[in-house]
């Protein structure tokens, strides 16, 4: 869907780095040199217990339609260095014209519950066109995932309630909102207020009206009766305009009329105020007059820590909307991931295992060519342990703690488990079958189901066990002792 919202190839969906870096490849005779990238996250978002991987969809997209277009490399002839000259070789420009890509792409499924230094995509192709990848695969998975996490904090809280996103008026710009539309209804959310998105997407659309419907008529109950004459089918009444609990007896006057005509008033909407206490006295007063199925909708800069507050008040609240700190991830609006090589192919034609070194621990890479195998029992899922593929597993496995080497576990050859990536892409070709956006969403809440519930706490969440297999901690190791010793 994203080659739908711009009417342009998005080859230049990119740093410029990674143009020079590109070029210096080509220059070099490494572009074909086959290599390996990772694409993960270091730290959960929101200080939370649990991620959720979202943007396959729209990577697979992208990868399918990767090209340049005479004006991309028209601009990109353009470009000049510092003294003044072109930064790049017409034979150069010829190179990305004719390029076709021929990566192999490993991914875990949209929607599936993932944690820090899990590889989410695996690249292996050309150095070069792996490059090339970096920064549009991280700026479609970041985002996405940042966002369907935060949807899925929200739902947490809400359980069997409606929960509808409101946020594109409050969005970074129109891409962000049809993004974070997208990531949000994943998450969790029931329905969204942005039609386009509702177009593209499949998503189940919702909305009111304003304040603006009310205060353009003489008095309230005309802007009600109004609105439910001509659409009588999708009543809601926003009550808070000028007094919230006149507002609550206007609209029952109005969801009267409505039953007379054979319809009923759908819910009643506050968008201010104490929040708890009006939404108690609204369902008193709805309750007395006979609409007990009348929904109350509370919306107003709302988050899962004001929505968790609001239960434990006895809100009567039974939709959520909510808008800004959603959709642009109030809280926390990045999510940090990075894209780092992994291993590279030498003359023999054998990998070459690559670690990018640091004085902090928390990005020091991983070498090898990474899978995540899950492992489970009867209650659930118990641990993550990313192994190297071209290292076989053998009998029983032992994983270690990155972090702490004194900390593992084993697990037979006999234990449950699944590995995490699968393929997408083999050689530049779509090999993969992407669920529905509804089976992605329904595939979240099948993935937190299995978890201990401490892991989806919000303060100080339980750490789920994630290490590396016992070969692979050694490889990182000795990677390391010989970088630090300069060899």
């Amino acid at each position: 869907m994203i080659n739908r919202l711009y009417d342009t190839s998005l080859g230049l969906l990119t740093d410029l780095y990674q143009l020079t870096m590109a070029y210096g490849y080509w220059k070099s005779g490494k572009a074909e040199q086959e290599a390996v990238f990772n694409l993960y996250f270091r730290k959960h978002p929101f200080e939370g217990g649990f991620t959720i991987a979202c943007g396959l969809s729209s990577v697979i997209d992208y990868l399918n339609e990767y090209r340049f277009d005479e004006d991309d490399l028209e601009y990109i002839a353009s470009l000049t260095g510092n003294d003044g000259e072109k930064l790049f070789e017409p034979e150069f420009l010829d190179y990305l014209r004719k390029m076709e890509l021929k990566c192999s792409v490993d991914a875990v499924p949209e929607g599936t519950v993932v944690f820090p230094n899990e590889p989410l995509l695996r690249i292996q192709g050309p150095i070069l066109q792996c490059q090339l990848l970096e920064t549009p695969l991280l700026t479609l998975i970041n985002f996405q995932s940042l966002i369907a996490t935060k949807a899925a904090r929200m739902r947490l809280v809400a359980k069997e309630d409606t929960l509808l996103e409101f946020g594109l008026r409050r969005a970074q710009g129109p891409d962000g909102g049809m993004t974070a539309s997208r990531a949000a209804y994943i998450g969790g959310c029931d329905a969204t207020s942005n039609v386009l998105a509702g177009k593209l997407y499949g998503i189940p659309v919702k909305g009111t009206h304003a304040h603006s419907w009310v205060m353009s008529f003489d008095s309230e109950l005309e802007a009600f009766e109004t609105y439910a004459r001509y659409m009588p089918n999708n009543v809601t009444l926003l009550v808070d305009t000028y007094d919230s609990l006149e507002g609550v007896e206007h609209a029952i006057v109005v969801g009267n009329q409505l039953r007379e005509r054979g319809y009923d008033l759908g819910a009643i909407r506050l968008d201010s105020g104490d929040l708890a206490y009006l939404s108690i006295e609204a369902r008193k007063l709805l309750d007395e007059a006979g609409f007990e199925k009348t929904g109350i909708v509370a919306s107003n800069d709302l988050d899962e820590y004001i929505m968790d507050s609001l239960k434990i008040q006895g809100a009567r609240i039974n939709i959520w909307g909510i808008g800004t700190k959603l959709v642009t991830a109030f809280d926390q609006p990045a999510l940090g991931g990075v894209f780092k090589l992994a291993a590279i192919k030498n003359e023999a034609d054998e990998w070459d295992y690559k670690l990018k070194l640091s004085e902090q621990a928390i990005k020091v890479s991983t070498p090898g060519i990474q899978q995540v195998r899950r492992y489970k029992d009867g209650k659930g899922y118990i641990s993550d342990m990313i192994f190297n593929i071209e290292t076989p597993l053998v009998g029983k496995s032992t994983m270690v703690d990155p972090y702490d080497f004194t900390r593992n576990r084993s697990f037979s050859d006999t234990a449950s488990y699944e590995d995490l990536l699968v393929p997408v892409f083999a050689d530049g070709q779509l090999i993969y079958t992407l669920p529905s956006i509804h089976e992605t969403r329904d595939r979240v809440q099948e993935q937190l189901s299995h978890f201990h519930k401490g892991t989806k706490r919000f303060v100080n969440p339980h750490t789920y066990p994630v290490g590396l297999e016992k070969q692979l901690f050694d490889l990182k190791t000795e990677l390391i002792v010989k970088l630090r010793a300069g060899e």
